[in-house]
């Protein structure tokens, strides 16, 4: 039954006066029928009068699992103790894992829509950076049972607290022509491999997986991941020169040297009299610019697999950080290469385990205690990929440099021969 709105909300009211959509206006759509939804907004227009949050935590929980709800409790209360916004005194938010690469029909979206609407609040945010599906606003008496129903449709609950959080894939080769692996299958491996620590928070911090079919990186791994898969490719572009010369035909030469030639970032590119294109592909650092604005042309090039990034983050302990490459390239043509990554991250998140402090991210941990220890303790060897930033002292230890020299070459032979034989 419709119920009216029976709280006054000047100020919420103004975030529909401007430009844009508000999420003001869904919500009030919401609460001609949500009682919890209603009182909702009475809680926060009392919190935009105050300027205070009026939410606590607390203990939420389903049978078996230690994390994937995010309890709030009211703290606008009478002299009684009493809730004075009853219907919303409860609004927890459930984490649900979606699909690797977030692939839905419109069968499952209705039915977890019709599980939500029996239930919680109605209201639902897809998605947002943790990855989850945002079902917001349930009370504790009902969450045991809406879990069960979505779990029968074959759902889990993602990642909250401590622990592994639910992993991120993008579309990728489901319809994307820069994708140079099979995304939605590392994020399964990944997320499969790691459930108990997903479900049961036992880790000094979060740590989060996401995957990235190409180097446009549209999950935001780089900036947002403990542990980013980036696609890539280590031979050369592919490059169609009769569709370079019909896009240069169809946009002219002014246009093509404006916007392609002279935005490549290490000048790799070159527009010929005949209108082809000449490609250095020893200076491309994969920025994908020239791809995405010429796609039909260009292309990444057969020898396909990932660069391996650690320790990206927002805000915490010492400000953002971009993740640090600690494997340039792992190929991921076979059954076997995708467990070789599996086995990466199992002991990075063993030795973050071992060696984080409480609340510290992996990249935090690794600015700490340096790159060259995080590597020797997780079995990975130094690569002068990883470097971020050149040297700015003119000192360099030259002991033991042909040695590990030797090396290098001996290691690059090998992956070269491995390499061919695969082919």
């Amino acid at each position: 039954m419709a119920t009216k709105k029976s709280h006054d909300t000047p100020n919420l009211d103004q975030l529909e006066s401007g430009p844009w959509p508000s999420f003001v206006t869904g919500l009030k759509h919401l609460a001609e029928d949500k009682p919890m939804i209603n009182d909702l907004l009475g809680q926060l227009e009392t919190s935009y009068q105050d300027r205070k949050g009026y939410w606590k935590g607390g203990t939420v929980s389903v049978y078996g699992y230690g994390g994937g709800i995010i309890p709030r409790f009211t703290e606008l209360k009478d002299e009684n103790g009493k809730a004075k916004f009853p219907n919303a005194a409860e609004f927890h938010t459930m984490r649900v894992m979606p699909p690797a690469g977030m692939h839905y029909n419109t069968e499952i979206v209705r039915k977890l829509c019709d599980i939500w609407e029996k239930y919680g609040s109605g209201l639902i945010a897809m998605h947002g950076q943790s990855g989850d599906i945002m079902f917001q606003g349930i009370d504790s008496e009902n969450i045991q049972a809406c879990f069960d129903e979505m779990n029968e449709l074959g759902f889990d609950l993602g990642g909250a607290g401590p622990a592994v959080r639910t992993g991120m894939s993008c579309a990728g080769a489901a319809r994307c022509e820069q994708s140079c692996f099979n995304e939605q299958h590392l994020h399964r491996k990944l997320v499969n491999n790691f459930l108990d620590d997903m479900h049961r928070p036992a880790l000094p911090y979060k740590f989060k997986f996401k995957v990235s079919g190409c180097p446009n990186d549209c999950m935001n791994s780089i900036e947002r991941a403990d542990f980013a898969a980036i696609g890539t490719w280590r031979d050369d572009m592919q490059v169609d020169q009769e569709e370079v010369k019909a896009f240069v035909a169809r946009k002219g030469r002014k246009y093509v040297v404006d916007n392609v030639i002279s935005r490549c970032p290490t000048n790799a590119l070159s527009l010929n009299d005949d209108d082809t294109l000449d490609v250095d592909n020893g200076s491309c650092v994969r920025c994908m610019h020239c791809l995405n604005v010429m796609n039909k042309a260009l292309s990444p090039g057969k020898d396909r697999g990932m660069t391996l990034l650690i320790g990206g983050k927002r805000t915490l302990k010492i400000g953002d950080l971009f993740g640090t490459v600690v494997a340039p390239f792992l190929p991921l043509n076979t059954e076997e290469d995708y467990d070789r990554v599996v086995e990466i991250a199992e002991e990075i998140i063993d030795f973050f385990a071992e060696n984080a402090l409480e609340h510290e991210r992996t990249g935090e941990m690794i600015e700490r205690i340096g790159l060259v220890n995080f590597l020797e303790g997780v079995g990975l060897e130094v690569d002068p990929n990883m470097v971020r930033h050149p040297r700015t002292v003119s000192y360099v230890r030259m002991d033991d440099w042909d040695e590990e020299a030797e090396k290098w070459f001996r290691r690059k032979q090998m992956e070269s021969e491995t390499g061919k034989a695969a082919e």
